[in-house]
């Protein structure tokens, strides 16, 4: 038997799941090291959105955290105690801050635009799945051509005569019984009339 074989597939959601973890991992690696790889969340988005505003957000931040670099190593003291090594630790937080800010939001932008744009075309495909018919949902050809009319109907034969019964012969009756004509029975009585007197003269003579 041959069934209907399996569905269209439609698109499905991207999954939030390692995304989240991906963006924990480096918004967490970017407050660890004090900002000094702030520029990693910000390469992962701009792979991810391979967008020209991302790319150049990206060599900001490199740039920002050169300088905040520079500055804080020209401190002659150990500690911070210069306007130079002060400006540096400012300008690496501040560059810290806005780097995970820029990252989370425009990320999470991202993807909640492509899960939208996946759940319209899955909502697409379902509709296009049920205004074609079961046959194109299920990947069947679709006839193209006019569709054939039924001819004339071919008229109705009557009913067929029946075959005749077949009839047993007619059994064969016996004739009823003649009756004797009136003139015959008088002529018997007559008989036996004569016969019964010839009868007593007989045996009154003896």
């Amino acid at each position: 038997m041959h069934g209907h074989g399996y569905g269209p597939q439609h698109p499905s959601a991207p999954s939030g799941g390692p995304t989240v973890t991906l963006r924990v991992m480096f918004v967490v690696l970017s407050v660890v090291t004090c900002g000094f790889l702030a520029a990693a969340p910000i390469l992962r988005l701009a792979l991810v959105t391979r967008r020209t505003r991302d790319w150049a957000a990206f060599g900001a931040v490199v740039t920002l955290d050169v300088a905040a670099v520079a500055l804080v190593a020209n401190d002659p003291g150990e500690e911070i105690t210069t306007w130079r090594g002060e400006l540096g630790v400012g300008l690496l937080l501040g560059t810290l801050v806005a780097a995970v800010t820029y990252y989370l939001i425009l990320e999470i932008r991202h993807f909640q635009r492509a899960d939208a744009q996946a759940r319209m075309r899955y909502h697409q495909a379902q509709a296009m799945g049920y205004a074609t018919g079961p046959q194109q949902a299920y990947g069947y050809p679709q006839q193209t051509g006019p569709v054939p009319h039924p001819g004339p109907a071919a008229p109705h034969p009557g009913p067929l005569p029946s075959p005749p019964a077949h009839t047993a012969p007619p059994a064969h009756t016996p004739p009823p019984p003649s009756r004797p004509a009136p003139a015959r029975i008088h002529q018997v009585r007559a008989e036996l009339d004569e016969l019964s007197d010839y009868l007593r003269k007989q045996e009154g003579g003896n």
